[in-house]
């Protein structure tokens, strides 16, 4: 399996928190440079959310998620996660993981950077 697979989301009252891990296989993550999430609404383009740093755990966030949301990982497990806290109606949508396959023309921020993308994984949340 060389797709990421997603877990964790779910229904949560705005102003809760949740936690999706997003695993890797070991081909996946063999020329993994940047674990990405990124994550649509109905109707709406799909947007990056936050990215780490395979190697070196640097992090980078989209602005309307900087400080509530955090994307970690852990190396030995191929998983990174995505911590989201005080979240409300606006961050309901299908979140996705997807993994490069090292550097390439397109920005991290950008969808096209990446190759490998899992099945998504249902947010919503309630007023």
């Amino acid at each position: 399996q060389v797709q990421p697979v997603e877990s964790g989301g779910g229904l949560v009252q705005a102003g809760g928190s949740l936690r999706l891990s997003c695993t890797a296989s070991g081909r996946t993550v063999e020329n993994t440079a940047t674990v990405g999430w990124f994550r649509q609404a109905p109707g709406k383009e799909r947007e990056f959310v936050a990215t780490i740093m395979w190697n070196d755990g640097r992090t980078y966030y989209a602005d309307s998620v900087k400080g509530r949301f955090t994307i970690s990982r852990d190396n030995t497990r191929n998983t990174v996660f995505l911590q989201m806290t005080d979240l409300t109606p606006d961050d309901s949508a299908v979140y996705y993981c997807a993994t490069d396959r090292g550097l390439g023309p397109f920005s991290i921020y950008d969808a096209r950077h990446y190759t490998y993308w899992g099945q998504g994984t249902q947010v919503t949340v309630s007023s």
